[in-house]
């Protein structure tokens, strides 16, 4: 059963292993999460000229939003003050940055009324990242960069943590994603063809569980919690940060979240890098994930395009 912890007085390590068992941490704003989100607010009203972010989807065309999205997201993704404030926040929450591995962070938007919710704006069904060729160690961190509302939140189905639920997953391999359908996601405006992986049965979603954090209040989860984007009819466009982490002892020891229906192929895992120095993941760690599927595309997201590297 998961269980849900206010500014719980754990330790990393024993927060790592209670998020392993399904256990949903929340955190109130600190100097760290609130300066990552000061950033990109700073990037986000510098992107759209004026316009209300939240409600800029009410004065321009669905067209030129993606424009502003396409330029604005790789623009964070890369920024090297995103990395510092990344790094920021895990330190303070008391990461070891030594055997802590972070990919890159990302800006999120859900715009209300059905917008655009796909593509570079997708709003996401339920999913596990684990079906997304993720690590069953990994991590996951969310925040809001404006205030929410329970309309424009995310949603927890913790009932499905450890209960399989089939989907689409086996059709789905990391590498060929990053080399065929990454780099699509602003060309698809008016629907959504790319093979994400989805549930393929019914689902009995009726009582997620919704939090309404508030700026720079951290979730932090497992990628294996089934999660979706609440349908936004706040009137109001959601901007959110998220980024992953994996611990390179707890990869090394076994401890990760159950395997209960993930069949996916690839993995994620070069995607990390060390909170402490930007160090690749060593190679000794990502042999664990290799599968046979490496020559089928790109092995590495470059946040905004996809990069080869030897495996």
């Amino acid at each position: 059963m998961t269980s849900v912890h206010h500014d719980a007085a754990f330790g990393d390590d024993e927060r790592r292993a209670a998020a392993y068992r399904g256990d949903i941490f929340l955190t109130a704003p600190d100097a760290a999460t609130q300066a990552f989100c000061g950033f990109a607010r700073h990037l986000i009203e510098e992107a759209f000229d004026g316009l209300d972010p939240e409600t800029a989807q009410d004065h321009v065309p669905v067209e030129r939003y993606v424009e502003i999205l396409a330029d604005l997201k790789p623009r964070f993704i890369h920024h090297p003050r995103s990395k510092e404030l990344l790094r920021a926040v895990l330190e303070q929450r008391g990461c070891d940055l030594e055997q802590t591995y972070v990919d890159v962070p990302r800006l999120r938007t859900s715009t209300s009324g059905g917008y655009l919710t796909s593509g570079i704006a997708y709003a996401w069904h339920p999913h596990r990242d684990t079906w997304y060729s993720a690590p069953l160690s990994q991590l996951n961190f969310w925040m809001a960069v404006y205030p929410i509302e329970a309309g424009n939140a995310m949603a927890f189905h913790p009932e499905y943590f450890a209960t399989p639920v089939p989907n689409t997953s086996a059709s789905y391999n990391y590498y060929e994603w990053n080399s065929k359908h990454r780099a699509a996601a602003a060309s698809q405006v008016g629907g959504d063809d790319r093979p994400l992986p989805r549930p393929t049965g019914d689902l009995d979603l009726r009582d997620p569980l919704v939090f309404v954090t508030p700026v720079g209040g951290l979730i932090e989860f497992s990628g294996q919690h089934l999660h979706s984007s609440v349908p936004n009819h706040s009137g109001r466009t959601r901007f959110s940060i998220d980024f992953r982490t994996v611990h390179v002892g707890d990869i090394e020891a076994g401890r990760r979240a159950p395997d209960v229906d993930v069949a996916c192929t690839g993995s994620s895992i070069r995607d990390f890098v060390r909170a402490s120095d930007l160090a690749p993941m060593p190679e000794r760690v990502v042999a664990r994930f290799d599968d046979g599927t490496e020559a089928r595309g790109d092995l590495v997201f470059g946040g905004g395009e996809a990069v080869r590297r030897e495996a």
